[in-house]
C-alpha cells in the first residue's frame, strides 16, 4: 500500500535551501577568484628575480644583442667568477654583514623594545618630553658634514665598524612605531607584576618583552634589511681603512671596477662585449638579496599575530 505524504508545503524553507545552495556556489567562486588573483600575483613578483637569475647567467655580448629574456642566453658563470676571483675577500665581507646584521638587530631591538615600552608607561612624567624630542630628529637633522666632523673627530670612530654599526642601531620611526605598539599592552598586566614583588627591568623581560613579538619580529626585519643593505656609511667613514668591507659596499667597489676597465679600454682594439657589466649587476643582486630573503619566512607568521589576545582576565 502506498503511503501518501500529506505534510503541507513548506515555501520558505524550500527558499531558505536554494539560497544556501547559491550561497555556497558563490563562495567557490570567490575562492576560485581569489586563488587566482593570489597566483597571478605571485607570478607578477617573481618574474624581476627570475629575470634577474636569468641575466646572471648570460653573456654580456648576449644581453646587449637581444635584451633580458626568462632563460640565459649564451650561458655562463663569467659575471659570478669576477665577484668570487678573491674568496677571502668575499667570505670576509660575508663574515662582517653577518655579525654587523646579527648584533645590530638583536641590540637595536632590545634598546627600541626597552624605549617604547618606557615611553608609553603611564607613571612615567617625562614620557612626553622625551617623545617630542625623539620626534623633532624626525624633522630637523644636522646634516652630514657636522655629523662626520662629530663621528670621525670627537668619537674618533673613523676607519671603525662602529661608526657605521652605531648609526643604524636605533631609529627615531622605530621606537615611535614600537611605542605605538606597547599602547596594545595593557597597563593591568605591569600592575600585576608590581603586586607580586617583581621589578620594572623583570616586568619587562618576562611580562611584556615576550608580548611584544609581533612588533620585535617586523621592526628586527627593519634593522635587519638596513644592516644588510648599508653601504654609503661604509664609504664615508671606512673606505680603504679596513681590510673587509660590508657586503654591499664590496659588491659596489667591484661593479665600479668593472665599469672603470670597460671605460680604459673602450678606445683601443680591445673586445669589451664579453666584459660583464649588467651581467655583474645583475650577480652581485643575486649575491647580495639571497641570503635576506631566506630570512622572511621566519618571520612572516608573526606580522599578523597578536599575542595579547586574553592576556588580561575580564
Amino acid at each position: 500500500m502506498t503511503t501518501i505524504d500529506t505534510q503541507p508545503f513548506d515555501a520558505n524553507a524550500l527558499r531558505a535551501t536554494t539560497r544556501k545552495v547559491k550561497l555556497d556556489s558563490s563562495e567557490y567562486v570567490l575562492r576560485g577568484v581569489s586563488y587566482v588573483t593570489v597566483t597571478l600575483f605571485t607570478v607578477f613578483c617573481a618574474l624581476p628575480f627570475v629575470l634577474i637569475i636569468s641575466a646572471s647567467l648570460s653573456t654580456e655580448s648576449e644581453i646587449m644583442r637581444s635584451g633580458f629574456g626568462l632563460w640565459p642566453k649564451g650561458f655562463t658563470f663569467t659575471a659570478y667568477e669576477f665577484i668570487f676571483q678573491s674568496p677571502r675577500q668575499i667570505i670576509g665581507s660575508y663574515v662582517v654583514t653577518i655579525v654587523m646584521t646579527v648584533l645590530g638587530t638583536a641590540l637595536g631591538l632590545f634598546v627600541i623594545a626597552m624605549t617604547g615600552y618606557a615611553l608609553n608607561r603611564q607613571d612615567f612624567p617625562w614620557r612626553n618630553y622625551i617623545s617630542f624630542f625623539i620626534y623633532f630628529t624626525t624633522l630637523f637633522s644636522a646634516g652630514l658634514a657636522p655629523t662626520y666632523i662629530w663621528i670621525s673627530r670627537y668619537l674618533g670612530l673613523r676607519g671603525s665598524y662602529l661608526a657605521v654599526f652605531l648609526q643604524l642601531l636605533l631609529s627615531p620611526w622605530l621606537i615611535i612605531l614600537m611605542k605605538n605598539f606597547a599602547r596594545s599592552i595593557p597597563f593591568e598586566i605591569v600592575e600585576s607584576g608590581k603586586v607580586d614583588g617583581a621589578g620594572d627591568f623583570r616586568i619587562f623581560l618576562q611580562l611584556v618583552l615576550p608580548m611584544m613579538k609581533p612588533a620585535l619580529a617586523t621592526i628586527g626585519l627593519f634593522l635587519a634589511l638596513g644592516y644588510w643593505n648599508e653601504w654609503y656609511l661604509s664609504s664615508l667613514y671606512l673606505g680603504s681603512t679596513v681590510e673587509f668591507k660590508p657586503l654591499q659596499y664590496y659588491l659596489y667597489n667591484i661593479i665600479n671596477t668593472a665599469n672603470a676597465l670597460r671605460s680604459s679600454v673602450a678606445g683601443s682594439n680591445v673586445n669589451i662585449s664579453d666584459l660583464p657589466s649588467n651581467t655583474l649587476k645583475m650577480a652581485s643582486a643575486v649575491v647580495a638579496t639571497g641570503p635576506i630573503v631566506l630570512l622572511y619566512p621566519l618571520v612572516q607568521r608573526y606580522f599578523v599575530t597578536g599575542l595579547t589576545v586574553g592576556a588580561v582576565k575580564g
